[in-house]
């Protein structure tokens, strides 16, 4: 049997995952594969960290391989483990956790870290750089409690923080020590029209400014600058640039200046020992953008799988902006110098400003503001250096100003092949063509396989004209995108086909309609599911298999692999029987936190998977769904009871519409409110569904969210009696539950149909009827998820191995 090599990986970001993405193209099994990460998370795509912050995005949707990924290529994953020591005589590394694991080839992509200024206080809580996660969730976590910040550094990195604590809701101030903002990737004219854009969406800005100190005594309280002024500031994001991470290269005597030196194959100058990404120093530069940092990584990757390769010469880079409603893109040299000539065009009412340098009739650099669409073109003739003498004008307008527009497919045709058409992860035009002649026929598909657009989607565009110009010429129409990439059919042509066809299973429909994937994915089989069961309540048998893993066992995984436990607790009323139940529970199974939710329930957070049989066998309560695609809560407030405000029972309707729809299976996460009077305590106005009492009645709103992304609900009509409450939720929630897309929000589904076509629909008695009828039969085929768990032993022997189809949480 022969030996296989063992090839350690330290750092599980993007440069040095993406190695091994290509390592496994071109060399499956070649190697048995370790990967050490310094986070608890599996491979995310650092670039959208911003949009997480703003809120866009969950660490969900920015993952690029989830736990599975690791499992299914044969890769031991160790995370939240960083290595602290390389022995490079015995070839092996040594963990956090004291790991000690041996290696014949070593490839470190530890990163960089975030730059903090030296300053005066900066060891004070409330400092913080922009690099990960952890960072994001500080950010987010301070918000709720403080209002102003402070971000050191008017690049990219500090504006894209700045933007995102604006969506936080924090007063936000950016200070920059030369004359204008992103002054490394724009040009003056550039620079003052983003700053005049970013000023009305509501940022400040303090340019030519030194920081020197930062005041306060245990938490930061302001900073205080070299001309005598100073600044209130409860937080302060330090985004002035990144330090290669070389200090466990350095404590094991592996050559470093800025970064792990490496030549042009990757290599350090001990044998076996590799480095790539923002770690590495090639030709004495350091690359901070993901393009450079892939294309090292794919020469690495050929280097490893002993194919020849003439190695990495270095990049030419590119900028795109990614703050919310601002375009922005440079490449190359765009400053003007004496052997240069520029041509600009600048539109201030239009908010457009286009700018070109060209040197020895070669186009060496580009800035564009307001209309990206020609940064691709451009930043491809930067690299070729081919000449562009009579063609100037053209490329700074877009199109020949004696002629009509030029055909975007021609321009395609054009880009060479290893254009990176989506910086986020490094995907070429060859790669989206391959993937096109390898059968992907649809955007979903070209996501799935390439992960092109899948990030910030700035790219969607150019990779549509390419799947337009490899598939779209051959079959004479536009591919279609489906609900996912295993199928080009959308929700309507997928429930038609269900309904006309009388499609019963998962199975029987990926198979009848064709799917691409025989199994599915992750998104399709939930949905499917779902659409099942809404359009066969009576008929259709719930397939376990086709649910996420939260749903299975009925609880929320957390980070640490924990579970959390939220039983049921009707409006928030529970009774002293039912608190002695749970503190008991909590004391048995040695729960470690125990904590009021924002929903007025008991969660048991911290709970082993092996536990949650006997958990809820003891605790005899009905799963409160805190993990579900259903009915999570209805908050409500005491309302006349006991309030001198009250106008109605606001708890007994609470209680009476959470006992009515509890378990009903909706497209997304639904939760309600009840508050007793107008003064809307229990916030029922940015609920899914929120029932506020007044003098003689009720009024329903739909359509609220109380998430990052706020919504006011909007006022579906007004009632008067508690019948006429139940009777109106029941029809609209059907009405939802029949319409909406799987996994999308009501808030989301009222501003697409809008709230007048709703209100029309539900306005006819006998619509309305109809649509409670098929709830109601909907409703009486649903049991409490524990039941057949906690009642059947062989069951709950077996509950630890049931099959998962593996999601992070919500």
């Amino acid at each position: 049997m022969s030996y296989i090599q063992k090839l350690v990986l330290v750092g599980n970001g993007m440069a040095g995952i993406r190695t091994l993405e290509h390592l496994l193209k071109i060399a499956p099994g070649a190697y048995e594969i370790t990967v050490f990460g310094a986070e608890p998370h599996p491979n995310y795509n650092r670039i959208m960290l911003s949009s997480v912050l703003a809120g866009g995005t969950g660490l969900q949707d920015i993952i690029i391989n989830d736990w599975s990924w690791y499992e299914d290529n044969n890769i031991r994953l160790y995370t939240d483990d960083p290595v602290t020591a390389i022995d490079t005589k015995k070839q092996q590394v040594t963990s956090r956790s004291g790991r000690c694991v041996p290696y014949d080839l070593l490839l470190l992509a530890t990163g960089s870290k975030a730059f903090i200024l030296p300053l005066p206080g900066a060891d004070k809580d409330g400092v913080i750089g922009f690099r990960d996660i952890r960072d994001c969730e500080t950010m987010m976590e301070t918000a709720k409690t403080h209002k102003k910040a402070a971000v050191i550094g008017g690049g990219l990195l500090g504006l894209e923080a700045a933007r995102g604590l604006l969506n936080l809701g924090m007063d936000v101030t950016v200070i920059h020590i030369n004359d204008y903002i992103m002054d490394r990737q724009l040009d003056e004219a550039a620079s003052l029209m983003l700053r005049r854009e970013l000023e009305e969406q509501g940022m400040t800005f303090l340019v030519n400014k030194r920081t020197t100190a930062i005041a306060g005594r245990r938490r930061v309280e302001g900073l205080k600058f070299a001309d005598g002024s100073e600044l209130e500031a409860d937080l302060i994001v330090m985004a002035v640039g990144i330090k290669p991470d070389i200090e466990l290269a350095l404590s094991a005597g592996i050559p470093v200046n800025r970064g792990i030196i490496v030549n042009d194959h990757m290599e350090t100058n001990i044998p076996g020992i590799y480095a790539v990404g923002e770690c590495a120093e090639h030709r004495g530069i350091t690359y901070g953008l993901v393009a450079p940092l892939y294309e090292q990584g794919g020469v690495l990757a050929q280097r490893l799988a002993g194919i020849e390769t003439p190695g990495y010469s270095g990049s030419i880079t590119s900028t795109r902006l990614k703050v919310s409603g601002v375009d922005v893109f440079s490449a190359g040299n765009y400053k003007d110098e004496p052997e240069t000539r520029s041509l600009r065009y600048q539109d201030d009412i239009g908010g457009v400003y286009k700018k070109i340098v060209i040197k020895q009739e070669r186009l060496i650099g580009a800035v564009l503001f307001g209309d990206t669409s020609d940064g691709a073109k451009l930043f491809s003739l930067i690299k070729s250096g081919e000449s562009v003498v009579g063609r100037e004008k053209e490329l700074l307008l877009g199109f020949s100003p004696d002629q009509a527009e030029g055909n975007s497919v021609m321009t395609l045709e054009q880009m060479p092949e290893d254009e990176i058409v989506c910086g986020c992860n490094g995907v070429s035009k060859r790669d989206i063509r391959e993937a096109i002649a390898a059968g992907c026929g649809s955007l979903g598909e070209i996501k799935t396989c390439t992960k092109a657009s899948a990030s910030c989607g700035g790219c969607k565009p150019v990779v549509e004209g390419i799947l337009q110009l490899y598939a779209g010429v051959e079959t004479g129409e536009a591919m279609k995108e489906g609900i996912c990439g295993c199928t080009t059919l959308d929700r309507e042509a997928i429930i038609n086909a269900i309904r006309d066809m009388g499609l019963k299973s998962v199975k029987e429909v990926m198979n009848v309609l064709d799917w691409n994937e025989p199994e599915g994915c992750t998104k399709c089989r939930p949905a499917l599911n779902y659409y099942l069961g809404m359009l066969w309540p009576l008929d259709y048998e719930d397939e376990k298999e086709s649910r996420f893993t939260n749903e299975r066992y009925h609880a929320n995984i957390q980070k640490d692999g924990t579970y959390s436990v939220v039983p049921r607790i009707y409006g928030g009323v529970t009774s002293p029987a039912d608190l002695k139940k749970i503190a008991a529970v909590a004391e048995k199974y040695n729960v470690p936190l125990v904590k009021f939710t924002g929903g007025q329930r008991l969660d048991l957070l911290g709970v082993k998977k092996e536990d949650l049989p006997g958990i809820w066998s003891e605790l005899d309560m009905p799963s409160g769904y805190a993990y579900g695609k259903t009915l999570r809560t209805v908050k409500t407030c005491v309302g006349n009871t006991f309030c001198r405000f009250g106008t109605q029972d606001a708890m007994g309707m609470g209680i009476r519409l959470e006992k009515a729809f509890e378990r009903l299976n909706t497209p997304s996460k639904v939760k309600l409110a009840v508050s007793g009077c107008p003064r809307n305590c229990a916030e029922a106005t940015i609920k899914d569904l929120g029932v506020v009492a007044i003098d003689g009645g009720w009024g329903i709103y739909i359509g609220g969210n109380g998430g990052i992304k706020v919504r006011a609900a909007e006022l579906l009509c007004t009632v008067k009696t508690e019948a006429e409450v139940m009777e109106w939720t029941g029809a609209y929630l059907q009405y939802y539950r029949e319409q909406a897309n799987w996994n999308e929000r009501t808030a989301h589904w009222v501003e697409r149909v809008g709230v007048d076509s709703i209100k029309q629909v539900l306005a006819d008695a006998e619509t309305r009827q109809q649509l409670v009828t098929r709830i109601e039969e909907t409703l009486s085929t649903t049991t409490d998820p524990w039941h057949e768990i906690i009642h059947n032993e062989e069951l709950r022997k077996n509950f630890v191995q049931l099959p998962e189809l593996k999601a992070v949480t919500e």
